[in-house]
């Protein structure tokens, strides 16, 4: 962000991050829970989210790229741990329940309109999948037609990660992007693991 424009420096940044809040006690089947109806097993997610204001960084960080993560991280956790998760989901839940689902996408849309981008991740399968018999070799996914201007999805399968980033159109060279992100990677990568 910062190599594009000299204001991005004083810019503030939000992400949106998406956190699945449904708690899972097994795996049941489709059918089983059609047939067992009494059990308190709910269907779908419940989701809640988290505004995460982007740490500045600056110059003497480019030195220790880590100490940048473990402050994105540590603002993360302290947020995940409140009780704003749990309340958001609520008051979705609420909403869905006395206005109906097209008020919550409406407030959850106006809820993306307020933030520079999102992150979301999946937890993927561990097994190999086939779809129609062929044998898939790799999984993503991606989040469109949001009012971000950056999207990042993070899945695994079959303990493989994949990163998927999607930005809004016109918004930043294709190769600059690329040559940053991959810049960024090698940085952080040699401090996490060379430099030790």
């Amino acid at each position: 962000m910062e190599e594009t424009c000299e204001e991005a420096k004083n810019a503030r940044s939000t992400a949106l991050v998406l956190l699945n809040t449904r708690s899972i006690g097994g795996y049941k089947s489709v059918n089983e829970m059609v047939q067992n109806q009494e059990a308190q097993v709910q269907w779908g997610n419940q989701f809640g989210f988290l505004h995460v204001p982007l740490p500045s960084l600056h110059p003497c960080d480019s030195l220790n790229p880590l100490k940048f993560v473990q402050q994105t991280k540590n603002v993360i956790k302290r947020k995940r741990n409140s009780s704003a998760v749990y309340l958001t989901g609520m008051l979705l839940e609420s909403v869905r329940k006395y206005r109906g689902p097209e008020a919550t996408a409406e407030y959850i849309h106006n809820t993306l309109k307020n933030s520079s981008m999102t992150v979301s991740n999946m937890i993927g399968p561990l097994e190999k999948m086939t779809l129609t018999n062929q044998p898939i070799k790799g999984l993503y996914f991606m989040v469109v037609n949001i009012p971000q201007s950056l999207t990042v999805t993070i899945m695994s399968y079959m303990d493989q990660l994949r990163v998927a980033v999607g930005t809004e159109k016109g918004l930043i060279d294709q190769a600059k992007f690329r040559k940053c992100t991959e810049k960024a990677f090698t940085i952080m990568y040699n401090a996490a693991v060379v430099d030790k």
